[in-house]
């Protein structure tokens, strides 16, 4: 192979090629095109070189993908306050999430660079352009990241109007101020078309802002009337709110302020749709002061309501795994028997944990599914301390060492590289990592590059068992090798409060979340005095004879398995089938609800539900497996349950900044107490915060419908108390409010 070969090029060309998207080679480590007209071509996968790089064509050719490339730090820092929310956002190590990916149609190229020294600060890159990415290596050796999520669609206007805000934000913070356009002398701008005509009156219907009232709230709403109802581009609605609605407002604001409102809203997420006002036609409003008639088609009759569209629901609370369903027979009850009798603590949930891992390491390259699915789990068992979570990886690892298999287990992961490097000399290998959460915080928060390449590894290493894991090229190898049907199995812990807290938006449509199944334990039970107790013979027994099992032939078989296959019988395949379909039922309801988490988790569902089928069985009979309808229906119901249950905790303690954070803090404080209702002095308490914050959050709530001041009387004056209200509590129940 040559030196700079990477493996996997043409394969990921042909991945880009599935999603729509066309691909250019570009020469090794360079990001210049192999061809001068490579804005004509349109390649299938197999001609590329095997050691080039590769760029995606931007634009038209590729169904209107577009890459905002953020060229500074400032701008890569500010892009989460400025840029439409993407799931699809690329880097390299050094310059990690310096590319967000959106499907904007009509998108045209623009550039924006730092009006003192003319450096490059933001480009909308489209049609006529190319971005080079992964498995691309960097001239300096690093590599690209691949794009395999899907990108948001945005409007094409409102994301351009969100790129030359970021520009202008991150000049300003440059020390640069953003030039503000001045509007037009008089007492209004000119009107250039019907629809501006139609926002003037719009904005002449609307209440003034007043200070003390409200007023940044009832600003924010005029602008965004203006840029995403309207659809006006951000100078024009600049100049209108300047002159038609600032000299109603009491005081007036500044050109700086308006600016800022203009700014928000163009690049905050909307619930109603772009163009809402624009394209419902002539409004019928109650106005004195402004005369419709040139564009009204009857009297006014009505008054319209801003934001008005009901909340959307939560998702359904299904509660905490039955224990029912914590039962699986064979090994795995075995297994949980016995760490029950012998636990200290004694612990279903994280008892079930830890048998689960243990069959899916022990059956690792050795069985698979008709549909060629493994063993290989991501499991999370949350539980407050000294809940008994310790015991089961003890006992897992007693029963690994007494049949030879010790060094399938490892504790911790301090980088991706660590990982690649204990599958490629193990290729089954069980992590048993306790406190997970602080794993996850680093990710999300830390800029070390080696975080992001333990997220990416564990990305890619689930989806990689039924075939290779290329590895990374070491310094002064020639080849980068590979790993053959990778099994790694992660059986995580962590307290509950601490993992969420620890989850970002990102995380959960980025597919980690997904590819976890999750499960949540209840108050501690009842201590036991310890045992010391032998492993049970057939434990013991049945890991060793999965240890001397070698499906295949051949002197290679340790390093190349051909993993028994276990049958479905007719039953088994008819309702994992209409499992599947269920699946994809709810997935296409979250994609209509443009809910990213949603159509994440429940994409992966179907083969979650298969993983767990072929373990109940080979748990049941490991000599001779079949998954029945008594294997698939319990995965069906453990994994559809589960699913819910992690949309609800994630929708219920997951933020998308830190103030969104203390929101939802503080209304599960209420929503855990009597009737949903504290007292000011009792609910400030619990939340540990200063005053002056608390207000804040407290005002924020109230505007938004989710929380009610009260008054109760009591032997001296009236105590000030908080109350969910009916909206927040039919967002809990599914429902909408009445």
């Amino acid at each position: 192979m040559p030196e700079h070969a990477q493996p996997d090029v043409r394969s990921q060309v042909a991945e880009y090629r599935q999603r729509g998207w066309y691909c250019v080679p570009l020469r090794p480590r360079s990001k210049s095109p192999a061809r001068r007209d490579w804005t004509s071509l349109r390649l299938q996968p197999d001609v590329f070189p095997e050691n080039c790089n590769v760029g995606i064509i931007l634009g038209e050719p590729s169904g209107w993908l577009v890459d905002v490339d953020l060229d500074c730090p400032e701008a890569i820092e500010l892009a989460e306050s400025y840029l439409p929310p993407t799931p699809a956002i690329t880097g390299r190590p050094s310059s990690p999430k310096s590319h967000r990916w959106y499907i904007a149609s009509g998108a045209t190229t623009q550039k924006h660079s730092d009006p003192n020294d003319g450096s490059m600060v933001v480009e909308l890159r489209s049609t006529g352009g190319q971005t080079v990415v992964g498995p691309s290596i960097h001239p300096d050796g690093e590599p690209y990241d691949v794009l395999d999520a899907q990108p948001a669609q945005v409007p094409a206007p409102m994301l351009a109007a969100c790129v030359k805000a970021l520009a202008d934000a991150v000049t300003f913070k440059r020390g640069v101020p953003a030039p503000i356009k001045q509007p037009p002398t008089g007492s209004q701008p000119p009107i250039d078309n019907d629809i501006e005509a139609r926002a003037i009156a719009y904005l002449a219907a609307m209440p003034p802002a007043i200070s003390g009232s409200g007023g940044h709230s009832q600003t924010y709403a005029a602008a965004t009337a203006l840029v995403h109802g309207f659809g006006l581009d951000t100078d024009r609605a600049l100049a209108i709110l300047a002159a038609e609605y600032n000299p109603r407002c009491s005081p007036p604001w500044s050109d700086r302020e308006l600016q800022h409102k203009i700014n928000q809203a163009a690049t905050k997420p909307h619930d109603r749709p772009y163009g809402w006002l624009r394209d419902e036609g002539p409004i019928e409003l109650v106005s004195e002061t402004v005369d419709l008639s040139g564009f009204m088609a009857k009297p006014s009759t009505k008054v319209i309501q801003i934001d008005s569209d009901p909340p959307k629901p939560m998702p359904t609370d299904p509660g905490v795994l039955p224990e029912s369903l914590l039962r699986c027979p064979g090994f795995i009850a075995e297994v949980m028997d016995h760490c029950l009798e012998t636990a200290p603590y004694p612990n279903p949930v994280m008892a079930f944990c830890g048998a689960l891992s243990l069959q899916a390491v022990l059956a690792g390259r050795r069985v698979r599914d008709p549909g060629d699915n493994r063993t290989n789990l991501y499991l999370l068992g949350l539980a407050h301390s000294a809940a008994g979570k310790d015991w089961p990886r003890k006992l897992n690892m007693q029963i690994l060492q007494q049949v030879g298999m010790a060094d399938c287990v490892g504790e911790r992961f301090a980088s991706g590289e660590g990982i690649q490097d204990s599958l490629f000399l193990t290729e089954s290998m069980l992590f048993q990592t306790d406190e997970i959460d602080g794993l996850l915080q680093s990710i999300n928060k830390s800029r070390d590059a080696r975080y992001e390449q333990i997220m990416s590894t564990l990305l890619t290493m689930y989806s990689s068992a039924n075939s290779v894991y290329p590895m990374r090229r070491k310094a002064g190898k020639e080849a980068a090798g590979v790993i053959n049907q990778p099994n790694l199995v992660i059986f995580g812990t962590a307290i509950p409060n601490h993992y969420y807290a620890a989850l970002s938006e990102r995380m959960l449509t980025n597919g980690l979340f997904a590819r976890m199944l999750i499960f949540e334990c209840g108050r501690r039970g009842k201590g036991q005095e310890p045992k010391i107790r032998e492993i049970p013979d057939s434990i013991r027994e049945t890991a060793d004879w999965w240890e001397n099992f070698r499906p295949g032939a051949g002197n290679l078989v340790d390093w190349n398995p051909t993993p028994a296959i276990v049958p479905h019988d007719d039953d088994a395949r008819r309702l994992l089938c209409d499992a599947r379909v269920n699946a994809e039922t709810q997935y296409d309801a979250a994609e209509a609800e443009n809910d990213s988490v949603g159509t994440t988790v429940w994409g992966r569902v179907s083969e979650q539900t298969r993983k767990l089928a072929l373990i109940h069985a080979v748990s049941r009979n490991c000599r001779d497996p079949i998954i029945d309808a008594e294997s698939a229906r319990w995965a069906i119901e453990v994994v559809e349950h589960q699913t819910r249950r992690m949309l609800f905790m994630a929708a219920s303690h997951v933020a998308e900044n830190p103030f969104h954070g203390e929101c939802l803090r503080l209304l599960e404080k209420l929503r855990k107490a009597p009737e949903r209702t504290l007292p000011h002095s009792v609910l400030l308490k619990r939340m540990k915060m200063e005053a002056k914050v608390f207000h804040q959050l407290i005002d924020t709530l109230v505007q938004q419908g989710d929380l009610s001041i009260i008054s109760a009387e009591t032997a001296g004056r009236p105590q000030r108390g908080y109350r969910m209200t009916d909206q927040a509590v039919a967002k809990d129940e599914g429902e909408e409010a009445g």
